[in-house]
């Protein structure tokens, strides 16, 4: 009986850990491993993922290479599809496929027409995000790179 009761216990805290999602976490710009070929990187970023229910839930804040600030706020299914936005910055949709365990592929859209991509990936280790941005910004300019995030 108390190696069912043991077996039980593990089982009801073990779950919740298995059934988070990777990018799940707070992660922050690390702006001398953040590398574009086309267009000027980020100056600061945090982004928080959350997963609520069946969705993520993503915000990130900051400043862009300019100074002007960054305010988005968006979720997409954990198991990927279409999501919502809930304040964007330059898209009004949003898709997400999970590819594995440590990787997903997001695409941006702006009146039906897709602006930009993302792939983004966690380190191994989970405490590093890359993601790989090509398309345009806000503003319609090109932009490709990588951006490295650490987590906090």
């Amino acid at each position: 009986m108390r190696k069912i009761f043991f077996i039980l216990a593990l089982l009801t805290f073990a779950i919740p850990v298995f059934a988070s999602d990777a990018v799940v976490g707070t992660w922050k710009l690390n702006p001398a491993k953040t590398k574009y070929t086309t267009g000027a990187p980020p100056k600061d970023i945090t982004l928080v993922i959350v997963q609520d229910g069946d969705n993520l839930v993503v915000t990130a804040t900051g400043a862009n290479a300019d100074g002007s600030p960054i305010a988005v706020k968006y979720s997409v299914p954990v198991k990927g599809g279409a999501g919502k936005v809930g304040q964007g910055s330059g898209f009004d949709g949003v898709t997400s496929k999970r590819v594995n365990a440590t990787t997903r592929d997001n695409s941006f859209t702006q009146n039906g027409k897709e602006i930009r991509t993302r792939h983004v990936v966690v380190s191994k280790d989970g405490k590093t995000l890359t993601s790989s941005v090509k398309g345009v910004d806000a503003a319609g300019n090109p932009m490709a790179g990588d951006d490295v995030y650490d987590k906090q």
